[in-house]
C-alpha cells in the first residue's frame, strides 16, 4: 500500500482480536517492538525508531482489556536482560486458555455466540459486549455461511450508563446534574455509584449521595448533560447494592397505585390492561408504578381516553400536561 493510500481504521474489538491470536500464535513470547510493529491494528501506525508513545499506551490498555477478560497475558524478562521493559515479551499461554473440559458448542452453537456478541451496536453496553465478542473470538468462535447476514441491533439511549459502569468498576465518585419533576432547574449531584439495575424498562442507579449523606435511587433518564468522574474514591458498594435497590423499587411498585378509567376498546384500554401488575376493579384499572410523573407523561397521551380517579397528585401532573398542551397550540 502506497503511502498516500487510504486506510481502513482498525476497531478495538479487531486489534484486540489480532492480539490475542498472535500472543498464542508464538511459544517464546513477543517484545513490545515487534507487537506495535507487526500487529494488525498497530503495525499500520508504527514509525520505526520514531515517537510511538500513544501507541504504546493504546497497547497498555488493550492489555489491561484481555486481562479483564480473563485471558492469561504472561509478561516475562528475555534471559540476560532481567528488569528490561523494553525486551520483555508477551505471550497467550494456550494451555492456561483453553474452554472448560465441559464445555462444547455446535458450530451453530458457536455462530449464535459470535451474534450474540454483537447485538449491541452502541450505548451503554457496547464496551461490555466488545470484550465478550473478543474472548469468544479468541477462543475460535466464527459466524457460519447460515448465520452470515444476520445481526440484530438491541441499543441503550440512556448515555449517563457507561460512565456510570465506568465509574463502579473503577470505584470512583461522579458528578452529574439531576432535574426532578416539577425543579425548574437540575441540582448537581456528588455520588458514590453503588448498582445499576433495570426495573420497568428502565434503568435506574442506586448510589451514596455525597452531599445529602445518605442512599437515593437516581432514574438514569432524569440525568442531565454529561457524568463527570472524580478522582475520589467511592464509598465501596455492598455486596447486596444490586439487590437492595431492586427490592426497594419493587416495593415502590407494589404500593404506589393509580385508579383509571379507560374508553373500552381503546388504545388505552388495550395497553394498560395487558400492562405488569395492573388490576382490574369492576370498570376501573388499578395500574401500579414506580413514578407517578412518568406515568402521567403516559396517561396524558392518550388524551380523553383516559379518566385519572386517584391519586390527586396523578390527576393534577395529567391535567398540567393536557394545559401544556393547550397552551403551546394556543
Amino acid at each position: 500500500m502506497t503511502d498516500d493510500a487510504p486506510s481502513r481504521r482498525t476497531s478495538a474489538e479487531e486489534r484486540q482480536f489480532s492480539l490475542v491470536l498472535a500472543l498464542i500464535a508464538t511459544e517464546t513470547g513477543l517484545t513490545k517492538t515487534q507487537i506495535l510493529s507487526t500487529v494488525e491494528g498497530y503495525s499500520a501506525r508504527y514509525v520505526p525508531g520514531g515517537d510511538n508513545a500513544s501507541l504504546e499506551r493504546q497497547f497498555e490498555r488493550d492489555k489491561d482489556d484481555l486481562r479483564e477478560l480473563g485471558i492469561p497475558l504472561e509478561t516475562f524478562d528475555q534471559p540476560g536482560a532481567d528488569g528490561d521493559t523494553k525486551l520483555q515479551r508477551y505471550r497467550v499461554s494456550r494451555a492456561e486458555y483453553p474452554l472448560p473440559d465441559d464445555i462444547t458448542f455446535s458450530s451453530e452453537e458457536l455462530a449464535l455466540l459470535g451474534l450474540a456478541g454483537q447485538v449491541w451496536r452502541e450505548g451503554s453496553l457496547s464496551d461490555d459486549s466488545r470484550r465478550a465478542l473478543t474472548k469468544l473470538r479468541g477462543l475460535g468462535v466464527a459466524v457460519g455461511d447460515a448465520v452470515i447476514g444476520v445481526a440484530p441491533t438491541l441499543r441503550a439511549h440512556d448515555r449517563a450508563h457507561a460512565p456510570l459502569t465506568l465509574a463502579i468498576s473503577r470505584g470512583r465518585q461522579v458528578e452529574f446534574d439531576y432535574l426532578k419533576p416539577g425543579d425548574a432547574r437540575p441540582d448537581r449531584r456528588r455520588v458514590s455509584p453503588q448498582a445499576l439495575v433495570q426495573h420497568e424498562g428502565r434503568w435506574h442507579l442506586q448510589a451514596f449521595d455525597e452531599g445529602r449523606g445518605g442512599y437515593r435511587t437516581f432514574l438514569l433518564q432524569r440525568i442531565v448533560g454529561a457524568v463527570r468522574l472524580r478522582t475520589d474514591a467511592a464509598k465501596e458498594p455492598a455486596a447486596d447494592a444490586a439487590e437492595r435497590a431492586l427490592a426497594e423499587l419493587r416495593a415502590l411498585w407494589q404500593s404506589q397505585r393509580a385508579t383509571v378509567a379507560v374508553t373500552p376498546g381503546s388504545e388505552a384500554d388495550v395497553v394498560l390492561r395487558n400492562r405488569a401488575g395492573t388490576d382490574v376493579d369492576g370498570d376501573l384499572l388499578i395500574v401500579r408504578t414506580t413514578d407517578l410523573q412518568l406515568l402521567a407523561d403516559e396517561l396524558a397521551g392518550f388524551g380523553d381516553d383516559v379518566q385519572v380517579v386517584a391519586p390527586r397528585e396523578l390527576i393534577d401532573a395529567v391535567l398540567d400536561r393536557w394545559m401544556q398542551v393547550a397552551g403551546s397550540h394556543g
